[in-house]
């Protein structure tokens, strides 16, 4: 069982991470606040979740344990799955998720593609009692933290990719973000990509 992996960050988008060890690069799955967290720098440790199905061997990585704890959490839901959970914590960071969780605020958790009411309601209800062992003094990362400035045109091709990967058609992932791109010119991805999970 891979717990974790440290080395050099080969290559970067707001939904997967490769990371090369010792010659060997593995692609994970990351959600928006992962991204957000390693950004910018030339190494980072990502704690691993290895999704092993018959058909398929895929990892997912996180900036903190605590991230990880809240995905296994969610897919422990019945109907949740890895992607799922994923653009669940890209729409939410650790903090606004265990929130939502702890009032009951299913209208947020709506929102979020694939989640309808009666599954919303199944994660605050399986998830309510659970969610006070995650501990909130494990490193957060926020939307708020270490925000660029970018192009408009890497922007827009950015959150676009990432919005596709995650579920959405190119097409009206496209005229969402535009949409906030025309009224926040200096937009960041990360910010871009989390108003679009709002909107979509």
């Amino acid at each position: 069982m891979i717990e974790y992996l440290k080395g050099d960050i080969t290559e970067l988008t707001p939904t997967t991470a490769t990371i090369e060890c010792h010659g060997v690069g593995y692609l994970a799955n990351i959600s928006l606040n992962t991204y957000t967290a390693i950004q910018n720098r030339p190494q980072t440790k990502l704690y691993i979740y290895e999704g092993i199905r018959e058909d398929a061997y895929i990892l997912y990585g996180f900036a903190d344990k605590r991230e990880r704890e809240l995905f296994m959490q969610l897919i422990s839901v019945s109907g949740i799955g890895g992607n799922t959970a994923r653009t669940i914590l890209s729409a939410l960071n650790p903090n606004e998720l265990c929130e939502v969780i702890a009032s009951g605020n299913d209208k947020l958790l709506k929102m979020v593609k694939g989640i309808g009411g009666k599954t919303a309601q199944r994660i605050i209800v399986e998830l309510k009692d659970k969610i006070g062992t995650i501990d909130s003094n494990s490193q957060e990362t926020s939307l708020g933290n270490a925000l660029f400035a970018d192009t408009t045109s890497e922007v827009l091709d950015s959150a676009v990719a990432a919005l596709t990967m995650l579920g959405y058609t190119a097409a009206a992932s496209q005229k969402v973000v535009k949409s906030i791109i025309k009224e926040q010119p200096t937009v960041s991805v990360e910010a871009a990509i989390k108003e679009a999970l709002r909107r979509l």
